[in-house]
């Protein structure tokens, strides 16, 4: 069970404690910021409401541990690596348990994240070996006009402290994704977890702990966004923010001055379905991607845009699927579970009623129980309604039919966002002239969007992020370039 056993250290007097100098600390706040269960809508788990004097205690710490951790050798920090990672996947279920009752994702894909967590961090682990272990010999002579005088060793080098701050629809996988490639590049980090997914972060750290990282070099800070969450993104000890989420991302970036970013904010991935196309693959995918954990992925399906030709028979052929998907709490393995909160259904639902008064066709009655809102298709929808642009976050789909390809390309790149899209035609020729055309980070040929395998590049255009996830360029990001030039009285050459 969550908070007993290995992490009965994390847990006291009925809220969890958050991690700092190496220790679980309760705050000096006396409050507390209760994390409301999806499912049933009560308070289920209770975390530190941290104050900024403990905000400014962590990153002191953090910038000590920096320094001694530069120092550690590549397969040290490795080996600790390795070790965190077979922690977490020992542990997986009381993990995946609080996943299932702070976010209500469903029991075996909560299982599967943390396995995956496990899986990235030791890849991470080897993939920075590699990387970091060679750097790059220039020499002068390669330039017009210079002698081999010089020889520029170049090596990469850590930024100091990263703050990583995931979203809650992945909230152990998409810490570690932060959390790994800071370490191995010799960084410390300060974790500030989403209030939904924060129990399950901080048993995610407690591996880290387990594993025998030294003291300061981790720290995860719980508490209220309005009390801390701009006092940590503009703390001037922060180095570097990596940060997965919405809105809240745009806002970080313009107060965030000269520290490098990494923000993945969201999509509305596009659906281009051609004539040619397999209907019965492009149906499959449809429910893959857009239904999903409910809709509530910045990779899920958001807009099908299909060639009226072939309308009738995919929406007659995903209707069908729809159908069949269960329906109900998380702790069953539903394919549809409470959506996070109850103002994520409200603006749900706002979207659909929005589609409803312009008239979109609704090929299921629009069903809601608190936050839990069976799947929806809605055909026939316009440009003019609000869910053919914005991201619900839900289990509700807008079907767009067009009449050209060039139609589909221009709806895609219309939008504000620009994190993935998917082609489905029979034609590699077609697919990669729309691929080419489509201003999104990623474009998926006859599959769904998916930010995964996790060593894959990930990366969005506009509104929809910046920079480039995936494990190597993540290391990358994390740390700079440092060049040192060896200055020779002669030229010299090899052999010479």
């Amino acid at each position: 069970m969550a908070g007993t056993g290995a992490f009965a250290d994390i847990f006291e007097e009925g809220i969890y404690k958050y991690y700092s100098e190496g220790e679980w600390k309760k705050s000096s706040s006396g409050k507390s910021v209760a994390i409301v269960n999806p499912t049933t809508r009560k308070t289920h788990y209770k975390v530190q409401a941290c104050t900024q004097e403990e905000v400014n205690k962590v990153m002191d710490t953090a910038k000590i541990a920096q320094k001694a951790w530069a120092k550690t050798p590549l397969w040290k920090r490795a080996e600790l690596l390795h070790k965190a990672a077979a922690i977490l996947k020992e542990h997986k279920a009381p993990i995946a348990e609080c996943l299932v009752k702070e976010i209500a994702k469903p029991a075996k894909d909560a299982v599967t994240e943390v396995v995956r967590s496990g899986d990235l961090i030791s890849y991470c682990a080897e993939e920075g070996v590699r990387l970091l272990g060679q750097g790059t010999l220039l020499t002068s002579d390669s330039f017009p006009g210079n002698e081999r005088s010089k020889y520029c060793l170049v090596s990469k080098i850590p930024l100091g402290v990263i703050l990583a701050i995931p979203p809650f629809n992945y909230p152990v996988n998409l810490a570690v994704s932060k959390i790994a490639p800071a370490l191995i590049a010799g960084n410390s980090l300060v974790l500030k977890p989403p209030t939904q997914g924060a129990v399950a972060a901080l048993h995610m750290v407690h591996c880290f702990h387990l594993a025998g990282f030294p003291k300061g070099l981790i720290s995860c800070i719980t508490g209220k966004g309005s009390e801390i969450g701009d006092f940590l993104t503009m703390h001037p000890g922060v180095n570097c923010i990596s940060f997965t989420g919405g809105d809240t991302g745009v806002a970080i970036s313009k107060k965030a001055g000269m520290v490098p970013l990494q923000m993945e904010l969201g999509g509305k991935d596009a659906c281009i379905v051609l004539e040619d196309a397999d209907l019965d693959l492009v149906a499959s995918n449809i429910i893959k991607g857009g239904f999903s954990y409910s809709g509530q992925r910045c990779t899920a399906v958001k807009v099908v845009l299909v060639m009226e030709s072939v309308a009738d028979t995919l929406v007659e052929k995903v209707n069908a699927k729809v159908a069949k998907l269960k329906v109900g709490p998380p702790e069953d393995d539903c394919d549809i579970t409470p959506v996070v909160s109850e103002s994520s259904a409200n603006f749900i639902e706002g979207l659909v009623t929005d589609a409803k008064q312009k008239g979109a066709t609704f090929c299921q009655e629009y069903k809601r129980e608190g936050n839990l809102i069976w799947p929806l298709l809605l055909d026939n929808v316009r440009p003019d309604m609000r869910i053919a642009w914005e991201e619900p976050f839900g289990p509700v789909l807008p079907v767009v039919r067009i009449n050209s390809v060039e139609e589909g390309i221009h709806h895609c790149n219309a939008s504000n966002f620009g994190l993935q899209g998917c082609i489905f035609t029979r034609d590699i020729n077609k697919a990669m002239l729309i691929s080419d055309a489509m201003e999104t980070g990623t474009v998926q040929i006859n599959s769904a969007p998916a930010r995964g395998p996790d060593h894959f590049p990930f990366q969005g255009l506009r509104d929809s992020g910046i920079g480039s996830q995936g494990v190597t360029n993540s290391i990358n990001m994390m740390t700079k370039i440092k060049s040192t030039v060896i200055n020779l009285p002669t030229p010299s050459y090899t052999m010479g």
